[in-house]
């Protein structure tokens, strides 16, 4: 077996995580393309979103049960699997992707097979909407000093489902999957939210190991800290206003609400914020709707410094991207976060070696469900994930397509698919 070497990173945002050595694998088809009725109790509906004109896929646009907390994401092939319980079967569900025209569709009115869901642009000027707030930087201001009447005020327990993938270029070496239970305490507190794994699954194909490789510490509970209204620190404290310039973009549309879209990037002089990339805030309320940013990799010395710990000897290690997302849904006039999702790259030189490795990872998380949580007990501390977690590398699970039940998950692409494949191939060949 090759020795392995090691890689420790930390994540922009303090956000510690760290990477470290393990290694590969290749990896079905979660399901078929048709509408389940499963005795459970429950139906799925599967679907994609595209661009009315341009027929391309919408990424990320969020699918809701309409009348209850139901949700789900399309992926980044404007996919999704939606499963309902039986008795809201005669409900309907939301589309919204922000800049275009949210579309109400009836689950009785999807195919057997994959249902297309076309969504509009606004025809209107947005380019012509009046900013009522004096200057940029004041509006941001306000968006965190109207966090209490604008964001949940009341403890929930969410559902959420957590993806970490890890490729060696173009080949996915890891993957992990987890349904989350978290409690969220109210956004008016300073408490933490806390999560209790409930199902997981992950897999590695040790025969294909290399010299290097990342594995996740924490991953889960990165995607939690995204929430930059309950976690402020980690991106936009008052310290850090002083590093940015803020500017007014062209503004946009989501659910027939204006969005102000506000862009920011670190002043030249700064020596400590790294980030840029843009604000979406509901015009109405100045509640925050969305954050998509990413690390400045202009200066790859200074970007290399801020990520890396420390690296294995005869190598240089460079981050070659590092993107950020996280988006709010709105229920009732409160806005809680819904979606979350970080996607790094780097590349590794060795000494005296002709060939480099470039690895990416990526994270996400949806909040699937929620509910307000009246009890008083939390999440025991025997059943707490731990903030550095590793997910567990075991295969269980990946040899049954119904290994989610009932939960809702972000439907994988075809490369996952295959993955998932080849890992259920490795699993008969060692019964």
């Amino acid at each position: 077996m090759k020795k392995q070497a090691v890689l420790f990173l930390k994540t922009p945002l303090a956000i510690p995580i760290f990477f470290l050595l393990l290694i590969g694998f290749q990896q079905n088809t979660y399901s078929s393309n048709s509408i389940v009725n499963d005795s459970i109790g429950y139906n799925s509906y599967r679907g994609i979103v595209i661009d009315g004109k341009t027929k391309e896929p919408l990424v990320f646009a969020t699918i809701t049960v309409n009348e209850t907390n139901i949700s789900t994401v399309t992926n980044t092939k404007g996919a999704f699997l939606l499963k309902v319980p039986k008795r809201n079967k005669s409900k309907s569900i939301t589309i919204s992707f922000l800049g275009y025209t949210s579309k109400v569709v009836n689950l009785s009115d999807f195919n057997k097979d994959e249902t297309t869901i076309t969504l509009e642009t606004y025809i209107e000027e947005l380019s012509e909407i009046k900013i009522t707030t004096k200057d940029a930087p004041s509006l941001v201001k306000e968006v965190f000093k109207r966090k209490a009447q604008n964001y949940l005020a009341v403890n929930t327990e969410m559902t959420g489902f957590y993806r970490e993938t890890i490729k060696k270029r173009n080949t996915y070496v890891s993957l992990a999957e987890a349904i989350l239970i978290i409690n969220k305490p109210s956004y008016t507190t300073e408490r933490n939210d806390i999560l209790q794994l409930h199902k997981s699954r992950k897999n590695t194909n040790y025969e294909k190991l290399d010299t290097i490789t990342l594995k996740h510490s924490g991953g889960p509970y990165d995607m939690i800290r995204l929430d930059i209204i309950k976690n402020p620190e980690l991106l936009l404290t008052d310290e850090m206003f002083k590093n940015y310039d803020f500017t007014f973009d062209t503004s946009t549309k989501i659910d027939n609400r204006v969005i102000y879209v506000v862009n920011f990037k670190q002043k030249p002089a700064s020596q400590d914020a790294l980030f840029f990339g843009k604000l979406f805030i509901d015009a109405n309320s100045l509640a925050l709707t969305a954050v998509q940013f990413q690390v400045d990799l202009s200066d790859i010395n200074k970007a290399s410094d801020f990520f890396i710990v420390r690296k294995p000897q005869r190598a240089k290690v460079k981050p070659i991207q590092a993107n950020y997302f996280t988006k709010y849904a709105e229920k009732n006039g409160k806005w809680f976060h819904s979606y979350s999702r970080i996607e790094l790259g780097f590349k590794i030189d060795w000494h005296k070696k002709i060939f480099n490795s470039i690895f990416y990872s990526t994270m996400e998380l949806a909040i699937t469900d929620w509910k307000p949580d009246t009890s008083a007990a939390s999440i025991r501390n025997r059943d707490r994930l731990r903030q550095s977690v590793i997910m567990a590398d075991e295969a269980s699970g990946f040899n049954d397509p119904e290994f989610w039940g009932e939960f809702n998950v972000i439907e994988p692409e075809k490369p996952i698919e295959n993955a998932i494949k080849k890992i259920q191939k490795q699993l008969e060949k060692m019964e």
